[in-house]
């Protein structure tokens, strides 16, 4: 890996520069691995947009690569911008359990849909059945002012770190 400058996005996705991230950590001598910050850094999002979706308070949440909603139905999603990827992670008010898988190297979610935005709406497209649905409820016009936010903070070869397929990065 290699030298990270302080006013850099910090590898862990946050968002943040590494300076007012990581870097103060690292600098204490409390080494943080990029991975394990993500990892906590995403179960606490999730967990946060849960609790919402338990309350059934309509919520948005950003953090690196990822999008978070719930609305006043119960309802939350997880969204990753990179690929267009999404899963569900509460359903009528329940916490559903998060299909993540680690190691020491990476961090996979299970996804289970893609997602797009069209007309104004947004609508899951099943990877199970290819069954597309329309989220009437969905905060359609936040998730996309955030995708072309996060587009223009971060260069493409940014988002290509963020995320790594089998066969290299891709791009929506």
């Amino acid at each position: 890996m290699g030298k990270i400058g302080r006013n850099q996005p910090c590898p862990c996705g946050s968002g943040k520069k590494y300076k007012h991230c990581c870097l103060p950590a690292q600098q204490a001598g409390t080494i943080v691995n990029p991975t394990n910050q993500m990892k906590i850094s995403l179960m606490a999002a999730i967990e946060k947009i849960q609790k919402q979706a338990v309350e059934k308070n309509p919520a948005f949440h950003e953090l690196g690569v990822f999008l978070f909603y719930s609305d006043d139905h119960g309802d939350a999603w997880l969204l990753e911008i990179t690929d267009s990827d999404a899963v569900q992670v509460a359903s009528g008010g329940q916490a559903l359990e998060v299909p993540i898988d680690e190691n020491p190297e990476t961090i996979e979610i299970n996804f289970s849909h893609t997602f797009a935005i069209r007309e104004r709406q947004l609508f899951f497209t099943a990877y199970a059945d290819q069954a597309e649905t329309r989220l009437d409820k969905a905060p359609a016009q936040q998730i996309h002012a955030a995708i072309r936010r996060l587009r223009k903070r971060f260069p493409p070869e940014m988002f290509a770190k963020m995320h790594v397929e089998q066969g290299g990065a891709a791009e929506n």
